[in-house]
């Protein structure tokens, strides 16, 4: 749980299932955090090798972020919770 306990850690992890996401992307596709939360969020996933930075363009910069092999593992445990969550009727 300290690799993907945090708040918004796992709605990261989900959104990069599917490939390289831009930071901007992956900020509306969260909704309801805040910029700051969410590069904190990516370092973080960063510097524990589950997240790869990719810069894009230098100007104006632009970056991607995708899962590593490692990252990606937590997926199936991401959605086993998912699912968990869906039968009970946690919200």
């Amino acid at each position: 749980m300290r690799l993907i306990g945090g708040k918004w850690t796992g709605s990261i992890i989900f959104h990069l299932k599917d490939g390289p996401v831009r930071f901007n992307d992956l900020n509306r596709m969260l909704g309801g955090a805040s910029k700051k939360m969410i590069d904190q969020r990516l370092k973080e996933l960063e510097a524990r090798n589950m997240v790869i930075r990719k810069v894009i363009s230098d100007r104006p910069v632009a970056v991607t972020y995708e899962l590593t092999e490692f990252g990606a593992s937590a997926l199936k445990f991401l959605d086993d919770l998912r699912v968990w969550s869906e039968t009970h009727n946690i919200e």
